[in-house]
This record gives structure tokens, sequence and C-alpha cells, in this order.
């Protein structure tokens, strides 16, 4: 997981050490936004205009951030209009690459790079920073328009509507106030806190981590008894953003990550709510475990140094019954 240095790779991880043994996220780079009519959006500039067939995603199946994209593309009708490229499980010292593989790794299917800091270069040649994924690239402009997931995903849910004609709001106005807090707590302690504890490299910095974050899955399993989805009967972009989480959750993060409290499938709500969402529609096209187990225990040699893939129990997620 390298970073890019006025346009020059260099093979780099997480200075843990300036932090007291903490891992903290580096922000996206990209923050501009895609509109129906190409006006500007909460942030960034404007003329990113919602056309079909403009734009390109680039992906990893085993990267949650990315998952969350895949899903919203899927969810709003949106795979004959984005296309995509998956990079590589493997993260090694190039970072993501685009070599291909026999079970969903594509290669750059733009330009044929070969790495995914291939792509940063080209909208930014002296670009300092993390190559990470997502990365939503216009091909007109010729840049990237975003690599913030949480942004991609509302693009997404509303910008293309009139071309799709698929008006499913994930977002609605109505509940956002409601939908605002319960992400922020989820991001912090779960969608990153698997991270934060993974990644640390003291006990404090763990112990600060995995407390937290089973105390949001005690709170979401608590909720998830009285609701059916987290904001009541109605599926929410909160939902689909902890649900990459946990369908993770009990093949890598409670082991490699040693977030290892409880499973996902020791919480019945929870697990029952993951069941469900991997059965909507065909979100379950979006999920590629071989890629997930792949990436984090082959790619982490500072956790997993002589990166033994396990022999993981398989999960019974039920079949994808086109609900949605």
């Amino acid at each position: 997981m390298g970073q890019l240095v006025d346009g020059k790779w260099h093979d780099v991880w997480y200075d843990t050490k300036a932090s007291g043994g903490k891992f903290v996220r580096s922000n996206a780079a990209f923050r501009n936004w895609i509109t129906a009519d190409g006006s500007a959006g909460p942030t960034g500039e404007g003329e990113f205009k919602a056309e079909s067939g403009r734009y390109h995603l680039y992906v990893s199946y085993a990267c949650p951030w990315a998952h969350r994209t895949l899903v919203f593309r899927r969810l709003k009708d949106l795979t004959d209009h984005i296309d995509i490229s998956v990079v590589h499980p493997d993260m090694l010292g190039d970072g993501w690459t685009f070599e291909k593989d026999d079970l969903g790794a594509t290669g750059d299917r733009l330009f044929g790079l070969p790495f995914a800091r291939d792509i940063y270069l080209r909208a930014v040649p002296d670009m300092t920073g993390r190559v990470t994924v997502p990365i939503l690239w216009d091909k007109k402009r010729g840049t990237i328009v975003s690599n913030e997931s949480s942004e991609i995903i509302r693009m997404l849910n509303s910008a293309f509507n009139d071309i799709t004609g698929n008006t499913d709001d994930y977002w609605p106005e109505d509940l956002r106030a409601e939908i605002e807090p319960v992400n922020d707590r989820i991001y912090d302690t779960v969608n990153n806190g698997v991270y934060k504890a993974g990644f640390a490299t003291t006990q404090a910095a763990y112990d600060e981590a995995v407390y937290p974050l089973f105390g949001t899955l005690d709170w979401l399993e608590e909720r998830l008894g009285e609701n059916r989805y987290l904001m009541g009967d109605r599926i929410t972009e909160a939902d689909w953003r902890l649900w990459t989480t946990l369908i993770r959750f009990d093949s890598v993060y409670h082991l490699h990550f040693k977030c290892n409290i409880k499973r996902i499938i020791d919480y019945p709500n929870l697990w029952g709510f993951t069941r469900e969402l991997y059965q909507w529609g065909d979100v379950a096209q979006t999920v590629n475990l071989d890629h997930i187990v792949r990436h984090y225990h082959y790619s982490h040699d500072t956790i997993n140094p002589h990166r033994i893939v396990p022999a993981n129990p398989r999960l019974d997620l039920g079949h994808p019954h086109g609900r949605g």
C-alpha cells in the first residue's frame, strides 16, 4: 500500500510510529461530483454531467469501500451505463495492479495500464497521495471525478435517474438527519474500526479500537432486533455502508484483524441482516469471497508475513431470490 510523492511511486506502509501505534486513514484526494445537469455538487467543481457511457469505475472486489460503489451500480441499474475495471487481489510492492486472473480481475479496460497509480498520474502527473480504489474516471475530460466512496454512492443514487428511470432513493431527504449520526458511528467504529484494530502496532491502539467496534456491533444487534433495517422499514445507504464490512467480517476481520470477541454469525439479528442484503436483487454478484480472502491474507505481510491463506469455513449466505 505505497504512495505517490511528486509523481514518483514509493513502497511505504502507514507510519504508525508517528501516531502511537494507531492506523490513521488518509483523506480522499479527488472530490468532484456528477450531477444530472453538470452543475456543481456539494464538493468540487461542476461540468461532470450524468451521461451514459461517459464514466468508468475502477474497483477491487476485495475492498469494502469499492464494494459500496459496485452495490449501488447494481441497485440503481447502472451496469449498462458505467463500465468497470477490476484490480488484482494481490496488493504488494506496486500497490493495486491490473494483472488479470480467472476469478474476476479484468485488467485496465480503458488504457491497458499496468498499475492503478497510472490512472492517478493520468489525472495529475505530479500527484502526491495514496493510491486507493474506487476511482471514478471521466472519459470525456480525461480525469478522476472522485475516489471517495461515500460520495460516489450518493452520485450513483440520484444523478442518473433520468437516464435509467430508476428512482429508488437510498438517501431520502426526510431521513438524512437520522442517517448521518448512524453513518458516523458505523464508519468510525466498524467500517474503519476493523482497520484500526487490524493495523494497530501497539496493545493500547488495538484496545482503543476493538472494544468500541464490538460495542457498536452490540448496539446494532439491539437496533436490528427492533427494526428490520437501521432506519426502520426502509433500506437506506446506512444499511449498505454497514453491510460491506459485515460480509467480510467472519472471513477476514475476525481472524486476520484480530476482531475476534465474536463473529457476525454469533449475532442473530446482524447475521440475518447480512444474509438478507446478500440476497437483495443482483447484489450477490458484487461479492467475490475468493478475492476478499486472498487479498487480506496475502497482501498484508506486516500482519501475515508468510502469506498463508487460511482454509475458512464456507458461509451459508443463502441463495439470491431477486428481492429489491
